[in-house]
């Protein structure tokens, strides 16, 4: 390998951002707010600890992901309750507000929609930032961890990796087959994982997250939702996934229902605009 004269000016070129998000609709933070303030619990859903929990939220309402035993991460799937063809669209989310998520930012959802689907209207780990490593939570950067990855890198069959509990759980509540269900399984949101890149290789790492019993991470609903959470096998994630080593702890689920009126003027978002002419 040659390195040219010039390397060093052509690294110092300063970085352009992909999509600036200053024209993105603006939620009212302030209205969701009011609303949660005065919000009932609707009902309440267990991920039990290496399993899925599955849980359905109308647009308007709120859902709050809590740890409630000890440290653990949760992966996050959505879909349209009235299509599950429209799902959440991680790589979206992280183009327009950056690899981890917080209040005020929002989940997107798959071509040819693109709308969001959910608002983060809380977050206790919201302190955390980012960390002398590079490491923050929540991220939109990781894709769950799965069986062939792990038949890939190490040759095993394990059934209780997130990937897998997502698909008994949407196939359990859709009564279908796991082979039916698996393909609606998608990329997901890391509630509460600590991650980044490392800055030497550019390698996607987690670290211990930094969440304790009551940490919690609340949304609004913007479209009616049908949601999975598995609680990761990796626990904490400080250490490995994808097995039985780690301590693991259940997650919880509330929905939560506002109170009449409590919302008056606001609309669930329409679907992308584009006219999906495709220039033809």
């Amino acid at each position: 390998m040659t390195i040219p004269p010039d390397a060093e000016a052509r690294r110092a070129v300063k970085p352009v951002i992909c999509y600036p998000n200053e024209t993105l609709p603006v939620p009212d933070l302030a209205l969701y707010a009011a609303a949660l303030e005065g919000a009932k619990v609707t009902g309440t859903v267990i991920a039990p600890p290496r399993e899925a929990g599955v849980f359905e939220v109308p647009a308007g309402h709120f859902f709050r992901i809590r740890s409630i035993e000890g440290p653990q991460v949760g992966d996050l799937n959505l879909w349209n309750a009235q299509d599950i063809s429209e799902r959440f669209y991680s790589g979206k989310t992280r183009a327009l507000h950056g690899t981890h998520v917080t209040t005020g930012e929002r989940l997107w959802s798959s071509f040819p929609n693109l709308r969001p689907m959910a608002t983060i209207v809380e977050d206790s780990l919201g302190w955390y930032g980012i960390d002398q490593y590079g490491g923050s939570v929540h991220d939109v950067i990781g894709t769950r961890c799965d069986p062939y990855t792990g038949n890939l890198l190490a040759g095993s069959q394990y059934h209780h990796c997130c990937h897998s509990n997502l698909t008994r759980a949407l196939a359990q509540h859709l009564g279908i087959s796991a082979e039916a269900a698996e393909p609606h399984v998608h990329d997901v949101l890391n509630v509460f994982m600590c991650t980044g890149f490392t800055r030497d290789t550019g390698q996607y790492f987690m670290k211990a997250s930094p969440v304790r019993p009551g940490d919690h991470l609340t949304f609004f609903a913007e479209i009616d939702l049908l949601g999975a959470l598995s609680a990761c096998p990796g626990g904490d994630c400080s250490s490995e996934h994808s097995s039985d080593e780690a301590a693991c702890y259940p997650m919880e689920i509330e929905t939560l229902a506002p109170e009449p009126g409590a919302l008056d003027g606001w609309q669930s978002p329409q679907r992308s605009g584009y006219d999906r002419s495709h220039g033809l």
